[in-house]
């Protein structure tokens, strides 16, 4: 039997939408907002930093970043992000939501300035500090993580948490324009105010000095929005399900929720205490009991989304053969340094637009609608589809006259991440767990993703090499190719869809519902009833 649930929560559950819920959102955001623009950037300077760090003299084409170098500066801040989520997950749990909020902001804050500010004239030199301060930028925003989801989820009512939790996520979108218009703002007033020849008519004039400011610049302006925000963050008050439920003070979780929503709130300190006690809410991580009740749901999130991420960050297998059919970046040797940062910034920014941005917002939209497990199963559905449309004819669109359909195919396979799997691995960890191990397994899960997210990035360039090795990019040994990489990643994306049903349906559903906190054990605490009425299907009947 379901008890009664505290009048703080069920106030929270009920409120209408307020302007508190949209000011959490921004405030939540912004950590993703720097993310997606930190993830997003470094892409867009990494072509210069080949051009002004391993220039060789004579080369028919610019310098360009050795594969053991690249990999490392686009991908040391996976691995930051990696354990920061699995660290500050945990902590969140422990220290409570607020008091670790502002820590990883400021890491973000500091680490985004630090990168800019990567000292020394030799190559070795730049590469091992940027590397360094990225890493512990991935480290803050690893934190962001769990840490916004859970907030965004506790603060959230019951009618509209998913959106809300998803608008969060989406903010992701706002940073990739950023990143993309920032990046063509600066190029184009270096462009502007220190013209130079392409690099065909002049190797060495192409890559002007003040090239070298450019990069610096853009990485260091993604600190601004994360600054903006700190303020903010200190000021709003800890989570009413953590304070309630974990720290067990009533009268505080009161206090704070009657300031939100402006209402009279009653302290049930009585209440919280033997809620404390029973054995359903003392059980750990590591217990036998944790994986009856949710070990399967925990399996759910985390393998969906490193699934989902191995596909998802795959894509930048195909940005060349994109953006060369387009005809929007033509050879590297005809453009100078500042040029080739501003076409790529033009191009990915039309992509991002295009293709990233609407999928993000129809979640929003759709997902307190259609529910959480429909839009995630559909989305995965859609990527495999996809993903084997363009992999078995992968010959047919190689060929110039078909490149537009390829074009299309490839936003509709991103479009359906995002208004799919993409936003909802994120927000269901957020809502089907305890509040006391909340943050801690959604840190796991986005851990787990962003394991994926290293496989789909740097394993799958390797694996998409030519096995022909004539053939391959300079510096990478020989793989399996594009249409066979393709093939693997609609597989990757078919388990994705069978993964799907491990996980539960939070729509509509109070946090202590879902995660089954306001159950009463029955038959000496071995079965467990829910009010007569709901649903106890672990997943909803397609």
């Amino acid at each position: 039997m379901a008890k009664e649930q505290l009048q703080v929560l069920n106030a929270l559950d009920v409120a209408k939408t307020q302007w508190y819920h949209f000011t959490a959102i921004v405030i939540a955001g912004m950590g993703f907002f720097t993310d997606a623009y930190d993830l997003f950037c470094i892409s867009l300077v990494t072509k210069l930093l080949g051009r002004i760090y391993y220039h060789v003299d004579g080369a028919v084409k610019p310098g360009t970043l050795p594969p053991n170098v690249s990999a490392a500066v686009n991908g040391v801040a996976f691995c930051g992000t990696l354990a920061g989520q699995l660290f500050f997950g945990w902590l969140g749990d422990k220290m409570g939501r607020k008091r670790v909020y502002g820590m990883t902001l400021m890491l973000m804050v500091i680490a985004s300035i630090a990168s800019g500010l990567s000292f020394g004239d030799k190559p070795k030199a730049v590469m091992a500090t940027l590397c360094f301060f990225r890493f512990w930028l991935g480290f803050g925003i690893g934190g962001d993580y769990p840490l916004s989801a859970t907030i965004m989820s506790e603060y959230a009512n019951k009618k509209t948490r998913g959106a809300f939790i998803a608008a969060v996520f989406a903010m992701q979108g706002f940073g990739i324009l950023a990143g993309g218009m920032v990046a063509i703002i600066v190029s184009a007033s270096f462009k502007a105010g220190f013209p130079a020849p392409a690099y065909q008519d002049g190797a060495v004039a192409s890559t002007v000095p003040e090239a070298d400011y450019v990069w610096r610049i853009i990485l260091m302006f993604g600190a601004i929005p994360a600054a903006l925000t700190y303020y903010w963050r200190m000021k709003m008050p800890e989570t009413a399900r953590y304070t309630a439920l974990v720290a067990k003070n009533a009268k505080q979780a009161a206090n704070d929720m009657s300031k939100v929503l402006q209402v009279e709130l009653e302290a049930e300190q009585e209440k919280v205490e033997k809620f404390a006690q029973e054995p359903a809410n003392t059980f750990g991580l590591f217990t036998k009991e944790f994986l009856k009740r949710h070990g399967l749901h925990l399996l759910g999130t985390a393998t969906t989304w490193f699934l989902l991420d191995i596909a998802f960050y795959s894509q930048n297998l195909f940005q060349k053969d994109i953006f060369s059919a387009i005809g929007w970046i033509p050879p590297a040797q005809t453009m100078n340094a500042i040029e080739e940062v501003f076409r790529i910034a033009r191009a990915q920014t039309l992509i991002a637009l295009c293709s990233t941005v609407p999928g993000y917002w129809f979640t929003v939209f759709l997902i307190d609608r259609i529910g959480r497990f429909i839009i995630q199963w559909m989305g995965f559905f859609f990527m495999t589809v996809f993903m084997f449309a363009l992999a078995i004819p992968y010959n047919h669109w190689t060929h110039k006259d078909n490149r537009i359909g390829f074009v299309i195919m490839y936003s509709l396979t991103f479009f359906f991440a995002n208004f799919g799997p993409n936003a909802t691995t994120f927000v269901v960890p957020a809502e089907i767990f305890p509040a006391r191990l909340r943050s801690t397994c959604h840190g796991i899960s986005a851990a787990a993703g962003k394991a994926g997210a290293i496989i789909g990035a740097f394993g799958f360039l390797y694996a998409a090499q030519p096995s022909d090795p004539s053939k391959t990019d300079k510096g990478y040994p020989p793989g399996i190719g594009v249409k066979n990489a393709l093939i693997v990643l609609g597989c990757v994306n078919f388990l994705g869809m069978v993964f799907t049903f491990l996980v539960p349906e939070a729509k509509g559903k109070s946090l202590e519902e879902v995660s089954k906190e306001n159950e009463e054990e029955v038959e000496n605490g071995t079965e467990l009833r829910q009010q007569s009425g709901h649903d106890t299907r672990t997943v909803p009947v397609l």
